[in-house]
């Protein structure tokens, strides 16, 4: 007789369980997915990793939450240009680019990728005119912007030079102070 209680004690306890939120279910707010608002996960660092692991596709959503939540600033606008240029949404990400040098004229980083979109759209003037603007306003400390700035001026002095082929700038992220700027040469 007392067996009969014990499987219907543990299906009572079980249903409580699961109606108080237990089993899986947490009332923490990290863990409640689809909740507006609940996550204090900082989504520009959760998108500058996406992009380094190349998904640029879950970079561009993790910026976009980042911009819900912070607002379109310039830190926000730069990372969902920078996404956009490495999906080839070359218009896209001019236009945030440039919204965001806008808002922070004394950004070297957002400077830096305006300019490489520029070389990709083979406006070789104007994109040395933006690097010059980015050396500028990070006081000439990159060596990285520097030769962004170098290369787009030996594009313009180049006149057999072809937009597509490989021109040897890349990203710049803004982070703690630290650029990470690779050329092919």
């Amino acid at each position: 007789m007392r067996y009969i209680w014990m499987p219907l004690f543990i299906l009572l306890s079980v249903l409580a369980a699961c109606t108080q939120g237990g089993f899986g279910r947490s009332n923490d707010p990290v863990f409640a997915p689809g909740v507006a608002g609940a996550s204090n996960i900082d989504g520009l660092l959760v998108g500058h990793r996406l992009m380094a692991a190349g998904e640029h596709e879950l970079a561009l959503r993790a910026y976009t939450r980042a911009a819900a939540q912070q607002g379109l600033n310039a830190d926000t606008l730069s990372a969902i240009g920078s996404a956009n240029l490495r999906l080839g949404r070359l218009g896209q990400a001019e236009s945030m680019l440039r919204r965001a040098t806008e808002l922070a004229p004394d950004f070297p980083a957002a400077w830096n990728n305006l300019g490489v979109i520029l070389m990709e759209q083979g406006k070789f003037s104007e994109a040395s005119g933006v690097f010059r603007r980015a050396f500028a306003t990070d006081n000439g400390n990159s060596d990285q912007i520097k030769e962004n700035l170098r290369i787009s001026l030996a594009q313009i002095e180049d006149s057999t030079y072809a937009p597509r082929q490989n021109q040897g700038v890349k990203l710049v992220r803004r982070g703690t102070g630290d650029f990470v700027l690779l050329t092919d040469l």
